[in-house]
């Protein structure tokens, strides 16, 4: 008797989710990361491709509002559902806030890292407008910068905070 598991397991999956706003369908492998569609098919590059092993943050996208790696998850399991990515979060006219409060806070440095920040950050934010210290630690406690210190980050989500994630004007 022949084994057809083998042509299901392999067989393509359709992904149909919305992205930015907008609409998605294309098939996908089975063994495809969400992370590679992303970036390989939607052309979506701000979503950094780095450890790969979920432990840097630097692939955080937004999944029906909660930050998650997309190099951990396939992508056949975000079908249906509302994927944000640091392309999503400006309009064409100006910066999302948490953007901006980076921007003028010196919360980037080489900016690898800054996409999944930002995500994080957005993320806590859209949940919990007001976070205590040990929130946030567990917020971002996904996101690794190499660079150097915190300061500058920490400095961009405290006026992100102030603001209230919500006013473009982080001075």
């Amino acid at each position: 008797m022949i084994d057809n598991t083998w042509t299901e397991r392999t067989a393509g999956a359709r992904l149909e989710c919305e992205v930015n706003g907008r609409p998605v369908s294309l098939d996908v492998a089975p063994s495809a990361r969400l992370l590679t569609v992303l970036r390989e098919e939607l052309g979506l590059t701000g979503t950094k491709r780095s450890c790969e092993i979920g432990r840097c943050g630097a692939c955080m996208v937004m999944v029906d509002g909660k930050p998650i790696n997309s190099c951990l998850t396939m992508a056949y399991q975000v079908s249906g559902s509302r994927i944000t990515t640091i392309e999503g979060l400006a309009s064409e006219a100006e910066l999302h806030p948490v953007q901006q409060c980076f921007l003028e806070e010196g919360g980037y440095q080489c900016g690898y890292c800054t996409p999944g920040m930002i995500v994080s950050v957005t993320a806590m934010l859209e949940h919990n407008p007001n976070p205590t210290m040990e929130e946030i630690e567990e917020a971002m406690s996904g996101n690794l910068c190499r660079c150097t210190g915190y300061g500058g980050i920490l400095r961009s989500i405290a006026r992100a905070i102030e603001t209230g994630g919500q006013s473009n004007d982080c001075r």
